[in-house]
């Protein structure tokens, strides 16, 4: 199985998450993306936070698909911001970039059996 961390912040992934699924309460802004790219999880997933002006509350997706990384969002309506709990349990995905599909994430519905299945895969 894969390693899940399911942190409010995405600040707090460290070298050794590498590979996981790293479930965040953080914005999928640029800012929290960079946090991601450094560790390479194999799955970013972030709060919409309403996607906001010029879509910056996921602009981090795209930026991690041009590293070929997944990431995805829940909307923020499902989700309360900054509560990694609440994204699991209650998020639905709202927005995913080409990696995270291609894990099988899907926009439109409910996150966690999404990530009950992933992580059922061999690393």
């Amino acid at each position: 199985m894969l390693a899940i961390r399911v942190i409010d912040s995405i600040t707090e992934l460290q070298p050794a998450d590498a590979g996981c699924i790293a479930l965040s309460g953080s914005h999928g802004g640029l800012s929290s993306a960079r946090y991601a790219l450094a560790v390479r999880p194999l799955l970013s997933v972030f709060n919409d936070a309403g996607v906001g002006l010029d879509a910056a509350g996921i602009a981090g997706l795209e930026l991690l698909q041009l590293h070929d990384l997944a990431a995805c969002a829940v909307s923020h309506t499902s989700a309360r911001i900054g509560q990694a709990a609440s994204t699991l349990t209650h998020g639905v995905v709202s927005h995913a970039n080409a990696a995270a599909q291609a894990l099988g994430i899907s926009p439109q519905e409910p996150l966690q059996p999404q990530i009950n299945k992933l992580s059922r895969r061999q690393p």
